[in-house]
């Protein structure tokens, strides 16, 4: 294998041939930056958005999804969203705990393509870090998504469903989106779009969930029943749906042919192929959408025949005292009931 000219004149036999290190380290940068926005970031900002009866609670809830989904990642869920093929829309179930695996050269087979009669189109991508780093990357981005699954749950859901909650539906809905994602374009594929198309998408990501949640969910009566605490359909569900669906529309053909493994992909707004992959974007969303709600259903209704899925009346009155028996910011006399067992006598002879 020759060397990049990147290295042409390093021989030092620590350094793989085919590693960037400035690939490697953007990779690895932007993956901890992630991993900052979930904890602490996430976690302190549920534990302060919500009444303060349920700032533990919440700040649990963000912290154990995160937590947890870095097991199941690296045990199994990795390689069913980005692994060999089982599904056309999932992987093959398996660990990423290998040394050989992880210092190895990236590689996702999935993103081969194969024309109508067999043949290989676009060999699978290999970029130019090892494996670790992918795992790494893709690890936190799927443990921010629970925790924003969290955002809707506050102060509703019990603590121990969530627990259930978290490995099962990573398992079983996340790993598919991701997977299905290799036919599509993702909303973060900001690269094969324009400057003046970035913005156009960023203006109706910003106001059209701010039309759905504070004019549209105050007259839809379907809307109103629907109990989302930080109102994350909006800020992330419709968001994320319209940056997907505009980068079917956007998508400039230059662009798409120096990061994209798929050949002649373009946006509707160029004509030629554009309009079919437009309608990729579609199909790929609603299949997204339908399974979600079909998969987090049936985990729903499992859950509820193990434990309740939501908390009792009591608990939701009192709130982390009476789930976790602690209360954040609690004085003496301010949200928390005073116990002789854990205080003391309440007057103390001098």
């Amino acid at each position: 294998m020759s060397v990049p000219v990147a290295y042409q004149g390093n021989t030092s036999a620590a350094v793989a041939d085919w590693l960037n290190k400035g690939d490697n380290a953007w990779q690895l940068t932007a993956s901890t930056l992630v991993g900052l926005m979930s904890v602490p970031g996430m976690v302190v900002l549920y534990g302060g958005v919500v009444k303060k009866k349920w700032a533990v609670n919440s700040a649990f809830m963000a912290l154990y999804a995160f937590a947890a989904v870095w097991i199941c990642w690296v045990v199994w869920a990795y390689n069913m969203s980005f692994g060999e093929e089982l599904l056309p829309f999932w992987g093959k179930a398996g660990p990423a705990l290998d040394q050989a695996f992880l210092v190895g050269r990236a590689s996702l087979p999935a993103t081969a393509h194969y024309r109508a009669d067999g043949s290989l189109e676009t060999a699978m991508v290999e970029p130019y870090f090892p494996m670790a780093t992918v795992v790494y990357f893709q690890c936190v981005f799927a443990a921010i998504t629970l925790i924003l699954v969290a955002g809707s749950l506050l102060g509703r859901m019990s603590f121990l469903a969530w627990m259930l909650f978290v490995p099962l539906w990573l398992t079983f809905s996340y790993t598919v989106g991701a997977f299905s994602w290799f036919d599509t374009f993702a909303p973060g594929d900001t690269g094969v779009v324009q400057g003046w198309a970035a913005l156009v998408m960023g203006v109706l990501a910003g106001s059209v969930p701010w039309y759905t949640m504070m004019v549209l969910h105050k007259r839809s009566k379907l809307l109103q029943r629907v109990d989302d605490t930080l109102g994350v359909i909006h800020t992330h569900g419709v968001a994320g749906l319209l940056g997907g669906v505009l980068t079917g529309l956007f998508a400039e053909p230059n662009l798409c042919n120096l990061f994209l493994p798929v050949t002649n992909s373009r946006g509707a707004f160029y004509g030629g192929n554009g309009g079919a992959q437009l309608g990729k974007q579609i199909a790929g969303a609603l299949f997204v959408i339908g399974w979600n709600v079909v998969v987090t259903s049936i985990i729903c209704v499992v859950i509820r025949l193990v434990v309740p899925l939501r908390m009792s009346e009591e608990k939701l009155a009192i709130g982390d005292d009476a789930v976790h028996g602690e209360e954040a910011y609690a004085l003496w006399g301010d949200g928390e009931h005073y116990d002789d067992t854990k205080h003391g006598a309440a007057v103390v002879p001098v």
